[in-house]
This record gives C-alpha cells, structure tokens and sequence, in this order.
C-alpha cells in the first residue's frame, strides 16, 4: 500500500473504505483479471491517484478474490467506480471512461489544487508583482487543463500587465460553453485596456480638451483613457457627452466603447445601471 493506492481484502476494508473517507475521498475501482475494460481503465485511475498526490486513496478491488466485499456494494458489472465519503457511497459509475470524465467526476469531491495558486497570485497582484503572479497562473492553468477559473484569472492578470496578445490568446481558448459573463467582462476589458495603451496620459488630453472642447474625438480619447485609470463614470460621462452630439460617432464605434466600459463592470454595477439607461434614452 502507498498513501495513495492500496489493494483492499477483507482484513483492511472497514479501515479504508469506511473510517479512511471520513478523512479523504476513496475512490474504490472493482475489477477483475479477465476484463478488458478493467485493464483499459486501471492506468487512468492509477494515473489520477499520483497526480493528485494523495488527495484521494484510490482502493482496488478485485472482485473474483473479494467477492464479499464486491456483494456488499451491490457490484454487478465490471470494472464498477464508487466514490465513498464520510462511509457512503456518493458517486460512480460502470464501465471503463475516457480520463477527462473520471477526472471531471473526482474534481466534484476533492478541492481544487490549483485554487491556492488562484489566491496567491491574486495577492501578487494586489501587491504590484507582476511577474510572480503570472508564474503561478501560467502553472496552473497548464496543471488545471485550463480550468475555466484559472483561465478567467489569467486572462485578467495579463491584461493588467499590458500583454494584450497573450491575453487575447487565453481568451480565445475558452470553449463556447463557458464564455460566461465573466468571459465577456474580460474582453470588454482587453478592447478597453489596448486602446488606452494608444492614448496620452488623461492629464494632457484634459489640458487639450479645454481648449478643443467641441472636439469629439480628442473626447472620446480622455474617456478611453479615464476608463483605464479606473474612472469608470467619468468615461462613461465623456463617452455619451459625445453621442449626444452625434449618436452614430465613429460609425457606431463610440458607442460600442461605452458598451464596453458598461459590461466592464459586470451586471448590476449601478453606474453601468445609469449609463445604460441614459444611453437606452438617447436611442430610444
């Protein structure tokens, strides 16, 4: 036995499959020698145990010399997967499954092992490092298999740190399925965030608006870059100052920049409440 694979009979069955799941998932794999799906499936499940590195014990059965244990679980087929926790069975299936279902399956039962990284790189770039922060989300997100969770945050830590086209890259890997509004705050925010690189700092496009003020260009500019800074109301103010005047600005690309900003901020958020009902009222 290892920490993270053993081989179950009748002496050991009630400490591991029972009083071990109150400690850790076990993940109990009923097999024999004769089935071919047995054998297709075992490498995947022994693979997953040392990956995790112990998070689960994978327990295995053989049910031709267990047939006791095999009839108190109610086995009828092989291979048959259980996962037992806190001594019942919560979880299984029968039949040999390709890796991503298994993997899929155990990732419902066992935290994230990648989560910690999540958080220690969030402090990272709270703290204005970059680069360490990066490290561990590029890490994980490999280790994860693109976890949608870790994606999201790697995305945003890159757009933070002005690399639009790694981060535009991350982005367009996300499946269709997960493009959730997260997905879409993110790549509100990478449009946002590369125009702004284009733009002056806001001070000196302030100091040339008073003296340009009809100008809508040079204003749409400062709310670009307001928006960057983080002063969200402000260019959304600056955004529709402009489509006051001319409500198809650009060939409507002012207005797709304040939608932008808008879903930036996430549903609900009550400044993007209040700008899109001012922009509802000037198009409607």
């Amino acid at each position: 036995m290892s920490d993270y694979i053993a081989n179950i009979d009748e002496t050991n069955a009630m400490q591991l499959l029972i009083e071990e799941s109150n400690n850790r998932p076990v993940l109990v794999d009923f097999w024999a020698d004769w089935c071919a799906p047995c054998k297709a499936l075992m490498p995947i499940l022994e693979s997953l145990a040392h990956e995790y590195a112990g998070a689960f014990l994978l327990a295995k059965v053989n049910a031709d010399e267990q047939q006791n244990i095999a009839q108190q679980f109610g086995v009828r087929s092989l291979p048959t997967v259980m996962i037992i926790q806190n001594g019942q069975p919560v979880d299984g299936f029968a039949g040999a499954l390709p890796e991503a279902q298994v993997r899929e399956l155990l990732q419902k039962y066992l935290p994230s092992p990648w989560k910690a990284a999540i958080d220690q790189a969030a402090e990272f770039m709270a703290a204005g490092d970059a680069k360490q922060a990066l490290t561990l989300l590029r890490k994980a997100y490999d280790d994860s298999h693109h976890d949608i969770d870790v994606t999201l945050q790697l995305a945003h830590a890159l757009i933070q740190s002005n690399r639009f086209t790694e981060a535009e890259t991350v982005l367009e890997g996300i499946r269709f399925v997960d493009r959730d509004a997260r997905y879409e705050q993110l790549v509100a925010e990478l449009a946002l965030q590369q125009e702004a690189a284009k733009s002056p700092a806001a001070a000196a496009l302030e100091a040339e608006l008073e003296t340009a003020p009809d100008n809508l260009e040079l204003r749409v500019r400062l709310g670009v870059q307001y928006s960057a800074d983080g002063h969200h109301a402000d260019a959304l103010e600056q955004l529709m100052t402009v489509l006051y005047q001319d409500r198809d600005h650009d060939n409507g690309a002012t207005k797709k920049r304040l939608l932008d900003i808008i879903a930036s901020l996430g549903k609900g958020d009550p400044v993007a409440v209040d700008y899109q009902r001012k922009l509802f009222g000037l198009l409607y």
